[in-house]
């Protein structure tokens, strides 16, 4: 397949200059990544280019920061890596990135066309490992075809629903030399991400709409490029409450009167009771996943479901599906709003709010102990919810989810998915550097926290001031849950710290904390802090937001803290746990 933008007495270029001339053409801001022995004419290339690059310490933490990049600013993230373990480094962040429609672009070295299948040193099959983990990956096997490639490859990365793309170039061809220039526009046969929604199942969603008595919208992270306002006007002019997804926080302002915050395993009682009363629910960019329906045959029994997503394959699934609208969300409610009739559902409002106020999210005080949802309201409260919250997964995932309303999209960035631990260190530095004038805090546990921790020197390299707050609990918190309520409090494998010293080994008088984040964050190069008492969490936000600098604010939390509401795998709304105390 030879470029089309093949031209008589063009320039020649190599493979590699193809590569940085093609990423600075699709408006490649920073690429992050590792060199190594494959890559190295990329690296060489890199030398003069036009962007920034980022040295990351690790390829999953390259991937991670091109995601967070992604997340904050909806531009596609890129990487690059070299060959072998280079390569297979990226998975979990490719995997973490295609769970959740992010747009991503991943360069591999590879070893020369002639050693593929010799097992050549550092040579690893990147087109079988990584196509279940990517919306689609290429080989180049010619130079003449690499402008067309990275062009089509970012065109795929961000149309439809989003994803990482792979493109695994030979190491002789980046050396090859091409007179191919990119294509004046991309086209696939057999790929149309601009779908047109059937008209007819428009029809019946604006009638069930307006017949609706207790309608409700449930909206995902399909949502988020281009819907938020379209989401906003549609619920505002036919009263409809609306819940959301992890991943679609921010879709709609969690402070507004009609918001019912997130639903699911986690959610608020109000979401989850209004989904299991509701007469009517519009999926917007929402996929049903397992957290959020919970027993499939109890999911909104009351309800005709209507389903709006551009990923056709989502639709029908898992859930029954009444009404099928299978295009871009913002186009399908943009038809829809003008033939919406203006609504007040007063009794249905009115019930929502009763369980609203009846059913906070709430936790118990014990005495002067830490609470870790005490440290997300201070966050909240010092940055008066304007931060961009990244979080890593666990427990500290969702009190941060409960506790920190997000208004307005791209502002809760985390792993929805793939439940991906060692996702928020790197993805914050990416975010923050996607958005500088932005303040960005990420919220770890310390599990979770050791997993990319590496990764700090390179926030601390770049002058990129994020403040990462590790909820210290001495334990891997989530799975020490799930022991203690569904495994009869047979700890196994979740304690960290202290508690996991040797039989009969000597405990040193006073706390111990293993290891020690403090000065592991200032052998970084960051300021480090230790917090241990409420009083103490707002004026440690507050120094390390106006220092300017990387901070770690170790905060030494309950270690019983639990997340709830909770609603068990695979059970019905009905059996949801609320201890409040």
């Amino acid at each position: 397949m030879a470029s089309e933008g093949m031209k008589e007495n063009a320039p020649m270029r190599s493979g590699a200059q193809c590569v940085v001339d093609g990423l600075a053409r699709a408006g490649c801001e920073v690429l992050f990544g590792y060199p190594g022995g494959a890559a190295l004419d990329i690296f060489n290339s890199l030398y003069d280019a036009p962007f920034q690059f980022v040295l990351a310490r690790h390829e999953q933490g390259a991937v991670h920061m091109a995601d967070g990049y992604a997340r904050a600013t909806g531009k596609p993230g890129c990487c690059v890596v070299t060959s072998g373990p280079g390569a297979t480094n990226t998975v979990t962040g490719l995997a973490t990135a295609n769970m959740d429609g992010i747009p991503l672009v991943c360069i591999c070295g590879q070893v020369a066309l002639d050693m593929i299948g010799n097992d050549a040193f550092q040579e690893a099959d990147v087109m079988g490992i990584t196509r279940p983990v990517t919306k689609h990956n290429f080989m180049v096997r010619n130079a003449d075809d690499l402008p067309d490639i990275i062009a089509k490859a970012f065109y795929i990365a961000t149309t439809g629903k989003p994803g990482p793309v792979v493109i695994d170039i030979p190491k002789n061809i980046q050396k090859q030399l091409t007179a191919a220039l990119p294509p004046e526009r991309v086209s696939l046969r057999s790929y149309d991400p601009h779908p047109a929604f059937d008209a007819k199942e428009l029809n019946r969603l604006v009638e069930a709409i307006n017949a609706a008595e207790s309608p409700l919208l449930y909206v995902g992270g399909g949502a988020v490029n281009t819907a938020a306002e379209m989401v906003s006007a549609f619920a505002w002019k036919a009263e409809i409450p609306v819940c959301s997804t992890l991943m679609g926080k921010g879709v709609f302002p969690e402070n507004d009167p009609l918001a019912l915050n997130m639903v699911g395993m986690h959610g608020s009682v109000a979401a989850n009771y209004a989904v299991e009363h509701c007469d009517l629910l519009i999926a917007a960019g929402a996929r049903f996943d397992d957290r959020v329906t919970g027993k499939i045959s109890a999911f909104a029994p009351k309800a005709t479901i209507a389903h709006i997503d551009i990923d056709y394959s989502a639709i029908g699934k898992s859930i029954r599906t009444d009404i099928v609208l299978h295009g871009d969300v913002r186009e399908v409610l943009a038809a829809a709003l003008p033939r919406v009739r203006e609504a007040r559902h007063a009794a249905w409002i009115e019930r929502v709010n009763r369980w609203k106020a009846r059913f906070p999210f709430t936790y118990p005080k014990r005495g002067e102990m830490l609470m870790p949802q005490a440290v997300i309201e201070a966050i909240r409260d010092v940055t008066g919810g304007d931060a961009v919250m990244v979080t890593d997964v666990g427990q500290n995932q969702m009190w941060a989810a409960q506790y920190y309303p997000c208004l307005a999209p791209r502002r809760f960035i985390t792993s929805g998915g793939l439940g991906t631990m060692g996702f928020g260190l790197p993805a914050a530095i990416g975010a923050k550097i996607g958005k500088p004038d932005a303040r960005v805090v990420c919220v770890a546990g310390d599990g979770g926290a050791q997993m990319n921790f590496q990764e700090l020197v390179v926030a601390v390299e770049h002058r990129v001031p994020i403040v990462f707050v590790i909820l210290n609990n001495s334990c891997l918190g989530m799975v020490r849950q799930w022991q203690e309520l569904f495994y009869g409090k047979r700890y196994s494998g979740v304690m960290l710290g202290q508690a996991n010293r040797r039989p009969n080994e000597r405990v040193p008088d006073g706390p111990v904390y293993l290891p020690d984040f403090l000065k592991l964050a200032e052998a970084h190069g960051a300021r480090a802090r230790r917090v241990t008492r409420q009083e103490e969490l707002a004026p440690a936000l507050n120094e390390s937001f106006a220092s300017g600098e990387v901070c770690v604010i170790e905060c030494i939390v309950d270690p019983s803290a639990d997340v709830f509401p909770m609603i068990p795998a695979g059970a019905p709304v009905t059996e949801m746990i609320n201890r409040t105390v």
